[in-house]
């Protein structure tokens, strides 16, 4: 069996990633989703181990200074980590997992391992906003901080190996099919993430 291949996904706030990703997932086999460790609170709807597992700061500083974390990262003033441990279970079984972490927590995997980087951006500055403010979900100031942070983040879009710009939500899905896809056929497995036989088509 064909160990899995690690893809991170970065992107400002308001971005839809979010939207990308349960698309994505609804769509292809054997890719999954890691549920990262925050000490943010629930967002309304959000459930305890389907969306993150929830902490407090002092349980999540236990974990981070026993090396559970394949990396973790501060923002907008809470914690979030991602668990070593169940990231390499997964991929050990031949499935592929998408870390949605930040830019911070993706430097952190692509110093120690080959993931496949891609970042999601906004049309335009103008249009996150837009976004930002129609959820109806943070205050003016927590847009504004939000609007500030995704300057900064931007400016490390170079370092990503994908870019993919949200203006139509079925494009950027469809453009996120292709690079998980592609780094498939690199891998030498099959639309399903399973491995080929190279032996009986000469692949080498």
């Amino acid at each position: 069996m064909k160990k899995g291949s690690l893809f991170i996904v970065s992107a400002p706030s308001g971005t839809g990633k979010t939207t990308i990703l349960q698309r994505l997932l609804a769509e292809l086999p054997a890719l999954r989703f890691s549920v990262s460790h925050t000490t943010r609170p629930p967002r309304p709807g959000e459930q305890q181990g389907k969306d993150y597992h929830f902490v407090d700061r002092r349980q999540f500083e236990v974990m981070r200074d026993d090396d559970t974390f394949l990396e973790w990262a501060e923002v907008h003033g809470n914690l979030y980590g991602t668990s070593r441990q169940a990231v390499e279970e997964v991929l050990a079984e031949g499935i592929d997992v998408i870390l949605d972490i930040d830019v911070q927590g993706a430097r952190q995997v692509a110093s120690t391992t080959d993931a496949v980087s891609v970042f999601i951006v906004p049309p335009s500055r103008e249009e996150l906003r837009r976004r930002l403010t129609f959820r109806n979900t943070d205050s003016t100031e927590t847009v504004n901080l939000r609007l500030q942070n995704a300057g900064k983040e931007m400016e490390a879009v170079a370092e990503y190996r994908h870019i993919i710009v949200n203006d139509s939500i079925e494009e950027a899905v469809e453009m996120f099919r292709a690079v998980v896809l592609a780094t498939r056929s690199a891998g030498r497995r099959r639309f399903d993430g399973s491995a080929i036989d190279t032996g009986l088509c000469g692949v080498p």
